[in-house]
């Protein structure tokens, strides 16, 4: 299994930002699971565009198109 690279804590912070007054661990692990695939697939669609642009530096509208 991959190792997952974002914080427990930053995920609190999203959920009481969003305004809960408590955050459960499994709550957190779920959203931080949930957000890791969702980046993992935008990450690989913007290679795609740097690529198919002739690049190998992915750049911020690289990003943001493929988070489209």
């Amino acid at each position: 299994m991959e190792k997952k690279i974002l914080p427990a804590a930053a995920m609190e912070k999203i959920l009481k930002k969003a305004g809960a007054a408590r955050v459960s661990v499994d709550a957190k692990e779920a959203l931080k699971d949930i957000l890791e695939d969702i980046a993992q697939e935008i990450g690989e669609k913007a290679v795609k565009l740097a690529n198919h642009s002739g690049r190998k530096t992915i750049k911020a509208k690289d990003v943001k198109l493929a988070a489209r």
